[in-house]
């Protein structure tokens, strides 16, 4: 049997240059309201698709340079030129899918600003609901969303329960409806 995300990360040394322990420790499964840090792990997301976190942390700062420190304003007013950037840009992952789809969401949460107030309140007015009620509500309003991105979305912010194992130390992060 293959270690879970909590025993890999709590095996590693507290000097590990492994993102993945900081990250498991300090971001994982912790409640986001800032819209713009939910857009980052969005983004992240998508972006993961097929690969593997590890690198994603590791090109994470890539990402936020790239990606106008992943301001959602800025990100939903990209042009082609800026499209064409991005896929040149070897510090991120370079995939025109996942690149427009990115732009795309920016353009959408947009949107959800104007009508809740905040990406965050939206969220809050749809949570609680089930895995498979979230993905279809990330799947009318967003692009690039399947069962394991919005799933890791929704884990990795929050809004799903069991993030952590239940004997992990950092499992006591959960977020409450509103």
């Amino acid at each position: 049997m293959s270690q879970t995300y909590c025993q890999l990360c709590n095996s590693l040394p507290d000097d590990t240059d492994n993102p993945n322990k900081a990250y498991h420790e300090r971001e994982y499964g912790h409640p986001l309201t800032d819209d713009n840090a939910l857009f980052e792990r969005l983004v992240l997301e998508i972006n993961q698709a097929g690969l593997n976190w590890t690198m994603m942390l590791h090109k994470r700062e890539a990402f936020r340079k790239a990606y106008a420190g992943f301001n959602i304003a800025a990100v939903a007013a990209f042009s082609e030129h800026d499209v064409a950037r991005l896929l040149a840009d070897s510090g991120i992952i370079r995939n025109r899918l996942k690149v427009q789809a990115a732009i795309f969401n920016a353009r959408q949460i947009l949107q959800l600003q104007q009508q809740y107030g905040s990406f965050h309140q939206w969220l809050e007015q749809h949570h609680p609901r089930s895995r498979s009620e979230w993905v279809s509500l990330f799947k009318r309003h967003f692009k690039f969303m399947g069962n394991e991105i919005v799933g890791e979305f929704l884990l990795s912010t929050g809004y799903l329960p069991n993030a952590h194992d239940p004997d992990c130390p950092h499992a006591t992060h959960r977020h409450s409806p509103s």
